[in-house]
């Protein structure tokens, strides 16, 4: 069973390989999106650790070209535990 650092990781590294192309980037995490709610379904996913991907994923899906950036950048935004401040 991955763990939330493994999860993370892995959405971290598909949003960079599309730093300077949001708009591809977000459709990534759109997959992977359906990717952790089965992965939920199948209990390989908690209900906790769905829920802060899901937090990333939102803030990532709203972001424009200069936000995506700013996401990408955040290191806070990556570690188990952030909770959705902006201010991190």
């Amino acid at each position: 069973m991955r763990g939330a650092r493994m999860w993370l990781q892995d959405l971290r590294e598909v949003c960079e390989k599309s730093f300077n192309n949001h708009t591809d980037g977000q459709l990534k995490v759109r997959e992977m999106q359906v990717e952790w709610i089965a992965a939920n379904e199948i209990g390989e996913v908690s209900d906790s650790l769905l829920e802060g991907l899901n937090r990333r994923a939102f803030r990532l899906l709203q972001a424009d070209s200069m936000e995506w950036l700013e996401w990408l950048d955040n290191d806070k935004f990556w570690n188990p535990g952030w909770k959705g401040e902006v201010s991190e």
